[in-house]
């Protein structure tokens, strides 16, 4: 898979793949990620890529014209190439979101600065805006970079672990299990006795349930989502577990204490 970064700060790219499985990742050819600077497509001096937007407001606007002799520039060069704007105003970025991106071989990321682009280019040239949250940034070379690794972590070899992505929080609508590690007691809190059972099928059976809990507690949104893809047998189980389960051991997950109340409230 290939990204393409248009941006007028390319070294906080390439800088910040510099490190972790992201740079192992890079070193392997796994996945390729270039830039392209706009000020290449200046004629001034300068090498202006702004100016002040008609009608008044604060902040400049990127021209259309330079951007998109960017983004020709990168489809000449990567035919079928799917570009996207990062913008406060775009689709959110979630999973689903990701699941479709990784059909595309080549991903162009328009990364703006200043108060934006002008409207044009982006009727002009843009195939999607996607967000990755209700907020404004300076720039978009931070969202470009968690598109990236977002991705590019569903790519065999990128992690460490082949099972690692699929078993993430959000990869099924679920969030993830409480997890534990040596020492076996810390503080006076033991690690569930299930999890040293060395029983595989108990173990996963504990950490599915436990996940269902844990995204019902945290994000009942997804919970009801996901809930509407299960039988009624689904649900009961997982009620059943939740209902069976010591104040000990909920705290220890982090989980509130059981309430009646809270699962009618969220199945009304």
């Amino acid at each position: 898979m290939k990204f393409t970064v248009i941006t007028l700060f390319p070294e906080m790219i390439h800088q910040s793949l510099k490190f972790g499985l992201m740079g192992q990742a890079l070193e392997k050819k796994l996945f390729e990620v270039v830039t392209l600077n706009p000020r290449e497509f200046t004629n001034d001096v300068h090498k202006s890529v702004d100016d002040r937007p008609f009608g008044g407001s604060d902040g400049m606007l990127l021209q259309a014209d330079v951007l998109q002799k960017s983004i020709q520039k990168v489809r000449e060069e990567n035919p079928g190439t799917y570009t996207i704007f990062l913008s406060p105003q775009g689709q959110p970025f979630c999973e689903n979101k990701i699941q479709n991106l990784l059909k595309h071989k080549s991903l162009t990321l328009v990364s703006a600065r200043y108060a934006g682009v002008d409207q044009r280019l982006i009727n002009a040239e843009i195939d999607e805006e996607i967000s990755i949250g209700d907020y404004v940034l300076n720039g978009g070379e931070l969202p470009a970079l968690v598109l990236i690794e977002a991705l590019t972590r569903q790519i065999p070899g990128v992690l460490g672990h082949t099972q690692s992505a699929i078993k993430d929080s959000f990869f099924e609508g679920l969030l993830e299990a409480p997890a534990f590690t040596r020492p076996r007691e810390w503080q006076g809190q033991e690690v569930p006795e299930v999890l040293l059972s060395g029983n595989h099928q108990l173990i996963s059976e504990w950490q599915n349930k436990m996940s269902w809990l844990v995204t019902k507690e945290k994000r009942p949104d997804l919970f009801l989502q996901a809930l509407q893809k299960q039988s009624p047998q689904v649900l009961k189980s997982i009620k059943d577990f939740d209902q069976k389960m010591d104040s000990q051991e909920r705290k220890l997950c982090g989980l509130k204490s059981y309430s009646e109340a809270s699962w009618s409230e969220i199945l009304k």
